[in-house]
């Protein structure tokens, strides 16, 4: 997985614009130990440069935990574009170019979502895909196999909320994403949209019939998942490229029950 400190030259080079003591100022209130910086002060002869403050700051990013690491970054970039709202663009040029993205004040690996991929998701089921993708980047695993499943049950309880399909509590997971799906009116969607692009027959039906299964088959891939190793403690055995796949699971099954 993307390390947090890929993401930080990004970051670095908006922090830069800052002056001497602004940069201080940001970097303590994202939670940096002032004290480690503190011996460098600008004066007119002999006093430490913006590059010095820089490379200490840079020294104490580097002993901070992943945790620290990654709150110390989320706030901070909070912080500047608070403050700098004209250096947006610039930073997410930056930080996708490493393989990150900022969105709804979380900092994400695209490797996981696009943000801009999940702007037209109901707002709660986005929160969780990007909860699920910000455990999985602080290596919480369990956690973000629990999210992932949080942003699929979202997305089926506005469905069953929407039309009428009573309480989604009482189907299993996989049996309310195929409701919820049928309710939606996904496959058939689907199906006037190939039409329309010329697909004869003899392609939409078998296409047609392996989305479907393809659909059902990853809620069930979820729904075991999600009992298997899905543990808020962190104590059950999990494997990481199934947790990943769990969450691009999610993804496909929350967008195919948000469209319209």
């Amino acid at each position: 997985m993307t390390s947090l400190l890929q993401a930080w030259p990004a970051i670095r080079t908006s922090l830069q614009k800052f002056s001497f003591y602004s940069m201080k100022e940001v970097a303590g209130l994202a939670g940096l130990d002032l004290t480690a910086v503190s011996h460098l002060e600008q004066k007119p002869e002999k006093g430490a440069t913006i590059g010095q403050l820089m490379t200490a700051i840079d020294g104490a990013f580097g002993r901070m935990t992943p945790n620290e690491q990654s709150r110390f970054l989320t706030i901070l970039t909070e912080e500047i574009l608070r403050r700098k709202p004209e250096t947006q663009q610039q930073l997410a040029e930056n930080l996708s170019r490493l393989g990150w993205a900022f969105a709804d004040d979380a900092l994400v690996p695209i490797e996981v979502f696009d943000p801009e991929d999940l702007a037209e998701l109901p707002d709660e089921a986005k929160r969780d895909l990007l909860k699920a993708a910000q455990r999985f980047r602080d290596d919480d695993l369990s956690g973000a196999i629990s999210a992932a499943c949080g942003a699929v049950d979202s997305a089926t309880s506005l469905v069953y909320q929407i039309s009428h399909l009573g309480d989604p509590g009482s189907a299993s997971f996989q049996e309310r994403c195929k409701r919820a799906a049928s309710a939606k009116g996904v496959i058939p969607a689907l199906e006037q949209q190939l039409r329309a692009l010329g697909w004869p027959d003899s392609e939409i039906v078998p296409f047609k019939k392996n989305l479907e299964g393809a659909l059902t088959q990853g809620a069930y891939v979820m729904q075991t998942l999600r009992s298997k190793m899905g543990d808020v403690h962190g104590t059950k055995p999990i494997i990481k490229p199934l947790v990943f796949d769990s969450l691009k699971w999610a993804e496909l099954l929350v967008r195919s029950l948000s469209e319209r």
